[in-house]
């Protein structure tokens, strides 16, 4: 049964690295719904966020391939309810909207959004929360005219106080100073 699962992937930074991940799922026709990458706790190391809508079994195998690319550290699986997971939005709204009624304001307040500028021109709002929050401040204000609207990709920790990469690293540190 496909399901959506957030594929976290830890690496060194190395260019074309990105392309090389891509790759493992463009060769199994999986598509990525949601792609970030940023920073990790760890200096040196970046974290992939990858989300995709696909049975378990598949993930599997993509995830053990991943592992094989050589600037890949750990790359790891999960549902949706192992993680605490975000997204963004922007979108951009003619200022004159306010001025003509107090609906947008009232549409703003009630999804927990806020204005992150107002010019003559136009209005940015910001409404962090899940695909389906921002998607529906989207449609309430699209009613006004939306002139512009982008929704990041998802951003995800893990749910389990333990950060598993620290254990994996630890534990392949380990295993070097017994070899040495």
């Amino acid at each position: 049964m496909r399901q959506e699962f957030i594929i976290t992937i830890y690496s060194e930074n190395h260019i074309g690295l990105l392309n090389r991940i891509t790759i493992n799922f463009t060769r199994r026709k999986m598509n990525i719904e949601s792609l970030t990458v940023s920073e990790s706790a760890i200096k040196g190391i970046s974290k992939f966020t990858i989300v995709v809508r696909e049975e378990e079994d598949r993930v599997k195998k993509v995830v053990g391939q991943l592992e094989k690319v050589v600037e890949v550290l750990k790359a790891f699986y999960h549902t949706n309810d192992e993680m605490v997971f975000q997204e963004i939005a922007l979108y951009k709204v003619q200022t004159d909207t306010l001025y003509d009624s107090d609906q947008v304001e009232r549409l703003v307040r009630k999804a927990g959004a806020r204005i992150l500028e107002i010019t003559r021109e136009y209005t940015v709002i910001e409404k962090t929360g899940h695909k389906e929050e921002t998607q529906e401040l989207f449609e309430a204000l699209n009613q006004f005219g939306v002139l512009q609207f982008i929704r990041s990709g998802r951003v995800a920790i893990t749910r389990d106080p333990i950060e598993r990469l620290s254990e994996f690293l630890m534990e392949r540190d380990n295993l070097l100073n017994q070899i040495d």
